[in-house]
C-alpha cells in the first residue's frame, strides 16, 4: 500500500506535468494517460504472443500500486534491447507467460513510495531495472533496482545507461580485469552496449579496442574503436596481422562461429565472454534452422584445451544476475562508478533514436536490421507521425484486435526522430 495520500499524489501529478512543461490537467489528459479523476489505467505494449511484430499492441491496462518495498515510477523513456526482440519471439529459455508487458529498463519521477522504502522521495527523478512491464506510462519496481540520476542527465540518456553500461562495465572490469595496455575485441561495434565498451575502454591507458560493425557504421563510430572491420570479413586474420599474438578479451554477442573464432584469437591467460546469441535471430519469428545453426557451429570447449593453452571462457547475463541470482549489491555499487565516470565527463549514452510507444513495432524492426548506432529509445510522451499512428492501433487490455499481416510493414517508410 503507498505511503502518500490523494493530496500528495495530486501535487506529484501536477510536478509530472510541470516537468513535461504541460499545464495541470483537470480529469483526463491529453498525454494519452488516464489521470486521478479517471479509472487507474495506462497504456503500455502488451505482446500478445510470442512471434512476429503483429503480436505487439499498445493497450490500455490496470495501473500498478506499489508493494511493501517498492517505487512507483511515472516512466518519460524506455530502453530497447536485442534481447528485448528475442523475448518477443519466445528465443529464450523458460519464456515466461503471454499476453505481458515487455521491457527491463526505464527512466522516469518517483511518483509513490511502498512501505518500508528508504532514501527516495516523491519528485525524485531515476533510472531502474525492471523485471518486464517497462514499456507501459507507470512501473513498480523494488528499490533496490532503482538509482538516481544526475540532474544534467536526460531521461533518454537515462533510459539508455542500466542494461549497457552496467554490462559492458561488469564485463570489462569484473569478470576479464581490464588493465592498462591490454586489447579487447567487442561485436557489434555500433550498438549500444558496443558503443559503451569503446568508452569505457577509452578511460584506461592504453587500451587497444578492435571492433566489428556493418560497413555503414563505419564512418559513425570510426572514432570509438582503435581498428574497425565488417561484421563479414574475416577479421580472425585482421586482427592477427595487426596483433600476432590476439587479443586479451573477446566480448560476444553473436554465438554460433564466432564462440571458436574468439576463442583463437585469445593472448594466454585472456578471456572469451559470451553475453548474447544474436545470430539466432535471421527472420521475423523465431526459427528453428537459425538455433540448430548457431548450436551446431558453436565449438566444443575441452577444459584440457583451457587449461594447456591458458585461456578463459565466461558468460555473462546481467537480468540473471539481478533477478535470479540476487546480486542487487554488486550492480548498485557498478552503477554508482558509471554515474561518477559520467559526472566527469568521460562516458555517455548514445542515443540512436526517439520513437513513440505506437513505433514499436518499427523501432523494433530497426534493431532487427542491425541498423541503430548507440541505443533505441521509447519516449513514453512522444507524438507518433500520422503513418505510424495508423497502424499501431490502441486496443483493451485483452488485445483484441485484428492482425496485421506479417509483410505490411515492409512498405511503409519509418520516421523516427534521430538525435
Amino acid at each position: 500500500m503507498a505511503k502518500e495520500g490523494v493530496e500528495k499524489a495530486e501535487e506529484t501529478e501536477q510536478m509530472i506535468e510541470k516537468e513535461a512543461g504541460k499545464e495541470p490537467a483537470e480529469g483526463g489528459g491529453g498525454d494519452g494517460s488516464h489521470r486521478l479523476g479517471d479509472a487507474q489505467e495506462m497504456r503500455a505494449v502488451v505482446l500478445a504472443g510470442f512471434g512476429g511484430l503483429n503480436k505487439l499492441r499498445l493497450s490500455r491496462k490496470a495501473m500498478p500500486e506499489p508493494q511493501d518495498g517498492e517505487l512507483k515510477i511515472r516512466v518519460k523513456a524506455c530502453g530497447l534491447n536485442f534481447i528485448d526482440l528475442m523475448v518477443r519471439q519466445g528465443n529464450i529459455d523458460n519464456p515466461p507467460k503471454t499476453p505481458l508487458v515487455p521491457g527491463f529498463e526505464c527512466s522516469g519521477i518517483v511518483e509513490a513510495l511502498g512501505d518500508s522504502v528508504k532514501g527516495y522521495e516523491i519528485g525524485d527523478r531515476v533510472m531502474a531495472f525492471v523485471n518486464y512491464n517497462a514499456w507501459a506510462e507507470v512501473v513498480c519496481t523494488p528499490v533496490e533496482f532503482v538509482y538516481k540520476i544526475p540532474d544534467d542527465m536526460s531521461f533518454s540518456e537515462a533510459a539508455a545507461f542500466p542494461m549497457n553500461f552496467v554490462t559492458a562495465y561488469v564485463m570489462l572490469f569484473e569478470v576479464a580485469n581490464l588493465r592498462e595496455g591490454m586489447s579487447v575485441l567487442v561485436h557489434s561495434a555500433g550498438g549500444g552496449v558496443g558503443q559503451a565498451v569503446a568508452q569505457l575502454c577509452s578511460t584506461v591507458p592504453n587500451v587497444t579496442v578492435f571492433g566489428t560493425a556493418s560497413t555503414f557504421k563505419h564512418e559513425a563510430i570510426k572514432d570509438s574503436v582503435t581498428h574497425l572491420f565488417d561484421r563479414n570479413a574475416d577479421y580472425v586474420q585482421e586482427v592477427k596481422r595487426i596483433s600476432a599474438e590476439g587479443v586479451d578479451i573477446v566480448l560476444d554477442c553473436l554465438c554460433g562461429d564466432n564462440t571458436g573464432k574468439g576463442l583463437s584469437l585469445l593472448k594466454p591467460l585472456g578471456t572469451y565472454i559470451l553475453y548474447g546469441s544474436s545470430n539466432m535471430v535471421t527472420g521475423e519469428t523465431k526459427s528453428f534452422f537459425s538455433f540448430a545453426k548457431s548450436w551446431w557451429q558453436v565449438e566444443k570447449v575441452n577444459p584440457i584445451k583451457l587449461y594447456e593453452e591458458n585461456k578463459v571462457i565466461a558468460g555473462f547475463s546481467l537480468l540473471n544476475l539481478l533477478f535470479k541470482q540476487g546480486r542487487a549489491g554488486l550492480i548498485r555499487g557498478v552503477v554508482e562508478k558509471l554515474i561518477g565516470l559520467y559526472n566527469q565527463k568521460k562516458i555517455k549514452p548514445v542515443v540512436d533514436s526517439l520513437w513513440a510507444l505506437e513505433e514499436v513495432k518499427e523501432a523494433m524492426q530497426r534493431i532487427h536490421d542491425r541498423g541503430n548506432i548507440g541505443k533505441l529509445i521509447l519516449d513514453v510522451e512522444k507524438t507518433p507521425t500520422p503513418l505510424m499512428a495508423n497502424d499501431s492501433t490502441e486496443t483493451s487490455e485483452a488485445g483484441e484486435e485484428e492482425e496485421d499481416h506479417e509483410g505490411d510493414s515492409e512498405n511503409k517508410e519509418r520516421m523516427p526522430f534521430i538525435q
